[in-house]
Order: structure tokens, then sequence, then C-alpha cells
């Protein structure tokens, strides 16, 4: 047969041999076959986990330099970017400007689809330019396919500015590997549904974005051992776990964590440098600053026996 259509030889939109009959399938038998395929999936993300790991180092560096990292992408990867860049600030406690994300299409494409966005090359590129990026800036983009028009304008005009560029998608085969600093592929294989990237694509993206941004976060000290201390308090739950934080590093009961982190403002490293060292609020900012934001550095303590302690008896 011919091949008349550019898109018909991509990974993403092959037939997937092994679900050639899935519509005559029970319901067990649907689950049970996209679990196999999740396997896949995950094995293909496991063969990709040393250009991860380089892309960690990548971002962290940028975000040490007071560099942004900033998503794009289209469809189901322009909402993975989304989803990411909205879960930094309540989990690392970041500003609201330093993870940011680009969706074709703007937010009337979050929740219902805006036809033709995808294809709009100088709109990804007009997208990117009015966030002014520079050379400090990480670019990442996402595009199961490799080839969305919306992703590489955006991603011409970052190279121009000299930003380091990331790019995530699930066909190794990508042209676009001679021009970004760095390509994370994980050859997923067909969908059980040819051409549904939501399902094994968008999950190995998920689980890609989820390293790069959580251990870039872990590296710049954003964590204490594992625990969440940049954890903004804008709920109830959330001062919880601030209270519990605090009780766990300090030793302080839980109802006295509140005193202390309401003199703190409600700033979890700050409360615990101020219990631990004596100073005063301001003064255990200014510390937390000349230690790089670490807690380690900070307070001069490891983390590790204390958990392993409150593991231990629960």
């Amino acid at each position: 047969m011919a091949v008349r259509s550019k898109w018909q030889s991509l990974p993403t939109e092959a037939i997937n041999p092994a679900t050639l009959g899935i519509d005559k399938l029970s319901a067990a038998d649907i689950v049970e076959g996209m679990l196999g395929e999740d396997r896949k999936m995950l094995a293909a993300v496991q063969r990709e986990k040393e250009r991860i790991a380089v892309g960690v180092d990548i971002i962290a560096q940028s975000l040490r330099k007071g560099g942004r990292i900033v998503f794009v992408g289209a469809g189901t990867s322009g909402r993975l970017g989304v989803l990411e860049s909205a879960e930094m600030p309540p989990t690392f406690g970041t500003e609201p400007d330093l993870v940011q994300a680009i969706m074709a299409g703007g937010k009337d494409a979050l929740l219902g689809t805006k036809e033709g966005a995808e294809d709009n090359y100088e709109e990804g590129a007009r997208s990117v330019n009015r966030l002014d990026p520079t050379r400090k800036d990480i670019v990442i983009g996402v595009s199961a396919s490799g080839m969305t028009p919306f992703v590489r304008g955006a991603l011409t005009r970052a190279r121009r500015a000299g930003s380091k560029i990331i790019f995530v998608t699930c066909d190794p085969r990508t042209e676009l590997q001679t021009f970004v600093d760095l390509t994370i592929a994980p050859s997923v294989g067909p969908e059980i549904i040819a051409g549904s990237t939501r399902l094994k694509a968008g999950t190995a993206t998920k689980l890609v974005l989820n390293m790069l941004t959580t251990a870039a976060m872990i590296r710049i000290g954003k964590t204490y051992g594992n625990l969440m201390v940049d954890v903004q308090t804008g709920s109830e739950k959330l001062k919880d776990r601030a209270r519990r934080i605090v009780s766990i590093v300090t030793g302080l009961e839980y109802e006295e964590t509140d005193k202390l982190l309401k003199r703190a403002h409600w700033n979890v490293k700050a409360a615990i440098v101020m219990q631990k060292t004596g100073l005063s609020y301001s003064r255990a900012l200014s510390k937390l600053r000349r230690a790089h934001d670490s807690m380690r550095e900070a307070i001069g303590e490891d983390i590790e026996e204390r958990l392993k302690e409150l593991l231990a008896h629960p």
C-alpha cells in the first residue's frame, strides 16, 4: 500500500498487533491488555534514565543561575506541561513565573479542543517570544509525535534566544535531535487504540516530566531528606503537613509548632532554623540564603536517622 500520509509512519500512529480484536474482549481482558502494554511503557522509560538524569542536571544548573523552566506542548502533551507547572508552587514553594507552561490554543484548550492550534508554527514562536526567553532559561518541548508545528515554532524561537532546549517525545527517530540540547524519547510502541497518545505515550511523558522537575527541585534544596520543607500552606491540610514536618525535625510537640510557624510566617525552613539556632526570623532567612537554601547546610544536621526512628516507632 502506498504511503500518502506524513503521519502514517510515526510510531505513535502505528497499529498495535496485540490489540487487533480489542473490541471483542471482556472488560477484564481489556484491562489486562492495557496493563501489559503499560509494562512495556515502563521499560521504555527505564531505557531513557541516563538522559533523564542529564536533563535534571541541566535544569538544576539553570535554576541555580536564576533561569526559568518553560513547558511547551499541544493537546495531551500541553496539558501535562500545564499540570507540571501548576504543581510546582504548592509543592516546592516556587514563584509562579519560575515554572511556566505554554499550550497550543491557550486556556480554552485545557478543558476542550481548539482545532488547528497545534498546527500553528508562527503562534508557537510568538507564544515563547512573549516570555522574552534568555540564555538562562530551559524550554522543554513536549510532543508525542515529535513533529507538532506549534512546538517546533516555540523551540526555534527559544533557540534563537540562546535558551537550553530539552525535547520529550515518543519518537526516537525525530529529526529534532540535531536541533536541541537533549532529547528524551521513550520508545513506547503503538497504543492499544492506534494514535491515542493519551495512553502509553501520555503516561510515559508524565513520568519523565515528574522526574525532571522533582529531581531538579531536590537538587536545588527544596526538600530535607524526603520532607517537603518548602511546602506552601494555603490549606488546612498543608498547614498540618507543615506542623508535622517541623515537629519531626525539631522534636517540638505538635501543638507547639503552631506558635513557631506563626512567628516564621508559616515558612517551614525558617521555623526549623529558628528553633535549631535561636535566631530571629530575618536572621534565619539570611542563614538559609548563605546556605544556598539547603536545610542540611543551614543547620548542619542530617535527617535520615530521625526519620528511621519515626518509621520504627510510629
